[in-house]
């Protein structure tokens, strides 16, 4: 039997989680800005984060894959990730800033992973629809951005460290009720974690490579686009509803993904959200107005939610359950990998060519398709090898 109240556990941990995100991504460049950090210093600290999260995720899905509960790593994570968002209050120049918000990506890198393998494993066990608590997610992004937006339309940007700290204390009171599900099942006596995280097939790693370059292809949008939007007289009212549309419409595909994961194979869901990346960043540049903007942003549903809808279905079909934290932590080392050197490489391309840099992520997007397809046909076409 499933703990109590499951589903509702789950998706609040997943709001609490993403809700982090929804401060950081569209409003901690604009910080940064207004402590009058160059493009190139933007970039570098948003990097180096993603750097240290590449570093840690992997280490603590492999750890937690051997607890005997996977869990309690949650509270401490939270709490840790608590105190760095409080150091930033006294931290305002760029050594001080890099470092702090680099330990913080540090500590708070085992929440996600953990949280998302937990509930692969009650979609495993019980049958769970992944997409109805994953939606609280996105969610709990779009909850947080039009808030804070809202907020610092009256404030100003010195009111972002306080609403990191309110976002990770919401993550430190939702640790204490995320569902406990004890040790993973099917783990041999005398396995380690590495040969757990290496067991899963090949392709699968190329798999996880592909999704993770279409992730990246995100990186000067993260990045850049508040401070592309805000340059092109967007007010931050404005900007909060263009980041919350693009989650809206991936919430839409959220809801209905179990309808869709009955007609779609995953692979194809990740084919067709990888096309879009392509054109996506191609068109971003492009002067659409308010109306053409929020009618790109739409194209969030296929560039993240799709690639992300299909691949934790084909880790629900490939990895046995004692494999899932470990799997989970790979995925975010590949996607931080990625995502580092993209966003790194956003802040040179946006000091030297404007909103055209965003055609560099149009040809990342491409490198992601072209991976994806390659590791499709590296997968085993016969049901035991979950093909």
């Amino acid at each position: 039997m499933p703990p109590q109240l499951f589903a509702l556990r789950c998706a609040l941990a997943y709001a609490a989680t993403v809700a982090v995100n929804g401060v950081i991504l569209p409003y901690f460049p604009v910080w940064l800005q207004s402590l009058s950090f160059s493009s190139d210093e933007i970039g570098i600290v948003l990097a180096a984060q993603m750097v240290l999260r590449v570093a840690a995720a992997p280490f603590a899905g492999m750890i937690a894959d051997r607890l005997p509960e996977r869990s309690s790593m949650l509270a401490w994570s939270a709490t840790l990730s608590l105190a760095t968002a409080f150091a930033l209050f006294a931290t305002h120049t760029f050594w001080p800033v890099l470092i702090v918000f680099g330990l913080q990506a540090a500590v708070f890198a085992p929440y996600p992973p953990i949280v998302e393998s937990i509930t692969v494993t009650g979609v495993r066990r019980w049958g769970f629809q992944y997409g109805r608590m994953r939606v609280w997610g996105s969610i709990g992004f779009v909850a947080a951005t039009l808030a804070v937006g809202a907020l610092i339309g009256i404030w100003g940007a010195g009111l972002v460290p306080t609403a990191l700290a309110a976002a990770f204390l919401l993550t430190l009171a939702v640790a204490f009720a995320a569902p406990r599900l004890g040790a993973p099942r099917g783990l041999p006596p005398d396995a380690s974690s590495a040969a757990a995280w290496q067991r899963a097939p090949v392709h699968l790693h190329v798999l996880m490579a592909g999704a993770a370059l279409i992730q990246a292809s995100h990186g000067m949008y993260y990045a850049f686009s508040t401070l592309y939007w805000r340059q092109a007289g967007f007010s931050s009212g404005m900007v909060g509803v263009l980041w919350s549309t693009g989650v809206l419409a991936e919430i839409l595909v959220f809801l209905f993904s179990g309808w869709i994961a009955r007609r779609v194979a995953p692979g194809t869901l990740m084919r067709w959200g990888c096309a879009a990346a392509v054109l996506r960043w191609a068109l971003f540049p492009l002067p659409l107005g308010l109306w053409g903007t929020l009618c790109l942003q739409l194209m969030h549903a296929l560039t993240f939610a799709l690639v992300h809808l299909g691949l934790q279905h084909r880790l629900v079909e490939s990895v046995r359950e004692d494999q899932e934290a470990s799997v989970q932590g790979a995925y975010v080392f590949y996607g931080g990998a990625f995502l580092g050197l993209s966003t790194l490489a956003s802040g040179w391309l946006y000091r030297q060519f404007g909103g055209l840099g965003f055609l560099g992520m149009s040809l990342v997007g491409l490198a992601g398709l072209a991976t994806v397809v390659l590791a499709l046909r590296l997968q085993p076409q016969r049901a035991a090898s979950g093909g």
